[in-house]
C-alpha cells in the first residue's frame, strides 16, 4: 500500500479523499491555489503545497506544478479527484512517466472512452448497446451527412467527439437546418476541444439519464455497483441524483450492469468508471463513459456500503477487488442534493464569506462538504459547496428524511439553491419517481421567478 498520495484537485472531493488516506493509514499531500489557501482540507493535511494563484489555468490544470509539488514531498501517487485533470490522458501519462502511480485507469483506457467516437465503437464491439447514429465521424460530404440524417430519422443531434459536460452538442428537426448545425458544431468542437470530429446520434425525446458505477482492478476482476438515476438536471448538468432507479425492472438493469462489467474486462479498463446511458421505452442507449469518481458517488456507497475512493486507492497500488459481484448487495435507497452557491433560480454564482452555516443531521444523513462558518466561497471555481446525501430503506423514507436534512440546514451570507431541493423534494412528480431529463428544466419555465 501507498505510504502517501497527492491529492490534485480542491473543495469537497480533496477532502474526501483526504479522509479515505487518514482512514488508511495513508499520508496526504494537498496542493491548493492562493485562493484556497485557508480551505479545511488544506489545514488537515500532513503537508501542502501551494501551487499558484487562484486561475485554474495556473494552478489545478498546470500539470508541471502538480508533479513537481509530487516529487517535492515524495509522493507515491496522484489521485485526480473530479474534474481538472481528472480524465486528462496526457496527464496521466505524465504522471506515470515521472514515476508516479496514477489512481485512475491507464492512458489509454483514458483515451479510448475519452473520444466519443472511439468509446462508442468499443462499446458496440462490448455487445453495450449504443444510440442509433452514425458509425464514426461525420464525413466532409454533404450528400452522405444526409443520407445517415435520413437513416437514423429526425430529431437527430450533433455532437462533439471530445465534448463533455453538455457542451458541443445541437439538436437538429430537420434536413434544411442539417448541414449548418454540423459546420457550426464542428466549429465550436474545434475551438472548446481541440479536436473538430463531430458525430451523429438520435434524438431520444423523453429519456432518463441512468448510469452504472463500475470497479475493475488489474487481476480481470470487474464489477457494477448497481445503479443511479441521475434525470433531475439543468442543462445537463445533474441537481439530484438517487440508487437505484425507480421503477425500472430489477432484470435488465442486471442485465446492462453484467454487460459494463464485461466491457470493462474487454477494454482492461482498471479503477472506478461510469457508464452513462439514456432510457426510453424499456431500452439502454449507451452516451459516454466517466473515467474517473464521480461527484454522485456516495449514493452508490450508502446503498452498498462499500467505499468507491478506497477501492480506487487500493486496486491503484496493485490489491484486488476485495468482493465478487455476488457480494455486492443493493440495500434501501440513497438521494443526494447538490448544494451551489448560486441563486436558487435564476442560476448566478454567489461567491462569498458564508457568515453561518449549519448542516443537518439524524440517521441516515451524510453531508460532503469543505465550508465552514466564515468559509469565504471563492469566485474562480465551479459553485457546488457540498453535497447532502440521504438514506432509508424505502424511497419514501429517503425522501423524508432529505426534506428534513434541507429543513435544517441553515447557510448565510451567500445564496444556495437549497430552496429550490426544499421545493423539488414535495413535487408530485419527482416524488412518484420516474421523471425524465428535461423535466427539471420544464418545471422551472412553469415556476418563472
Amino acid at each position: 500500500m501507498f505510504k502517501k498520495i497527492l491529492i490534485a484537485n480542491r473543495g469537497e472531493i480533496a477532502l474526501r479523499v483526504q479522509r479515505a488516506c487518514r482512514e488508511m493509514g495513508i499520508k496526504a499531500v494537498m496542493v491548493y491555489s492562493e485562493a484556497d489557501r485557508d480551505a479545511k482540507y488544506v489545514r488537515l493535511a500532513d503537508e501542502a503545497v501551494c501551487i499558484g494563484p487562484a486561475s485554474p489555468t495556473q494552478s489545478y490544470l498546470s500539470m508541471p506544478a502538480i508533479i513537481s509539488a509530487a516529487e517535492v514531498t515524495d509522493a507515491e501517487a496522484i489521485h485526480p479527484g473530479y474534474g481538472f485533470l481528472s480524465e486528462n490522458a496526457d496527464f496521466a501519462e505524465r504522471v506515470e512517466k515521472s514515476g508516479f502511480t496514477f489512481i485512475g485507469p491507464s492512458p489509454e483506457s483514458i483515451r479510448l472512452m475519452g473520444d466519443k467516437v472511439s468509446a462508442k465503437q468499443a462499446m458496440l464491439k462490448a455487445g453495450v448497446p449504443c444510440v442509433p447514429g452514425s458509425d464514426g465521424a461525420l464525413p466532409d460530404d454533404p450528400a452522405q451527412i444526409k443520407r445517415i440524417a435520413k437513416s437514423v430519422g429526425y430529431p437527430v443531434i450533433i455532437k462533439a467527439a471530445g465534448g463533455g459536460g453538455g457542451r458541443g452538442m445541437r439538436v437538429v428537426h430537420t434536413e434544411a437546418a442539417l448541414l449548418h448545425a454540423v459546420q457550426t458544431t464542428k466549429t465550436e468542437a474545434g475551438a472548446a476541444f481541440g479536436n473538430p470530429e463531430v458525430y451523429m446520434e438520435k434524438f431520444l425525446q423523453n429519456p432518463r439519464h441512468i448510469e452504472i458505477q463500475v470497479l475493475a482492478d488489474t487481476h480481470r476482476n470487474a464489477v457494477y455497483l448497481g445503479e443511479r438515476d441521475c434525470s433531475m438536471q439543468r442543462r445537463h448538468q445533474k441537481v439530484i441524483e438517487e440508487a437505484p432507479a425507480p421503477g425500472i425492472p430489477r432484470r435488465l438493469l442486471e442485465k446492462i450492469g453484467e454487460r459494463c462489467a464485461a466491457a470493462c474486462k474487454k477494454i482492461g479498463y482498471r479503477g472506478a468508471g461510469t457508464f452513462e446511458f439514456l432510457y426510453e421505452n424499456g431500452e439502454f442507449y449507451f452516451i459516454e463513459m466517466n473515467t474517473r469518481v464521480q461527484v454522485e458517488h456516495p449514493v452508490t456507497e450508502m446503498i452498498t456500503g462499500i467505499d468507491i475512493v478506497r477501492t480506487q486507492i487500493a486496486v491503484a497500488a496493485g490489491e484486488k477487488l476485495p468482493f465478487t459481484q455476488r457480494q455486492v448487495q443493493l440495500r434501501g435507497h440513497a438521494i443526494e442534493c447538490r448544494i451551489n452557491a448560486e441563486d436558487p433560480y435564476k442560476f448566478t454564482p454567489s461567491p462569498g464569506r458564508i457568515t453561518t452555516w449549519h448542516a443537518p443531521g439524524g440517521p441516515g444523513v451524510r453531508v460532503d462538504t469543505h465550508v465552514y462558518n466564515n468559509y469565504f466561497v471563492p469566485p474562480n471555481y465551479d459553485s457546488m459547496i457540498g453535497k447532502i446525501i440521504v438514506h432509508g430503506d424505502t424511497r419514501e423514507q429517503a425522501l423524508a428524511r432529505m426534506r428534513t436534512a434541507l429543513a435544517e440546514t441553515v447557510v448565510e451570507g451567500i445564496n444556495t439553491n437549497i430552496a429550490l431541493h426544499r421545493e423539488l423534494m414535495v413535487d408530485a412528480s419527482f416524488s412518484a419517481g420516474g421523471t425524465n431529463i428535461h423535466y427539471l428544466e420544464h418545471w422551472l419555465s412553469q415556476h418563472d421567478r
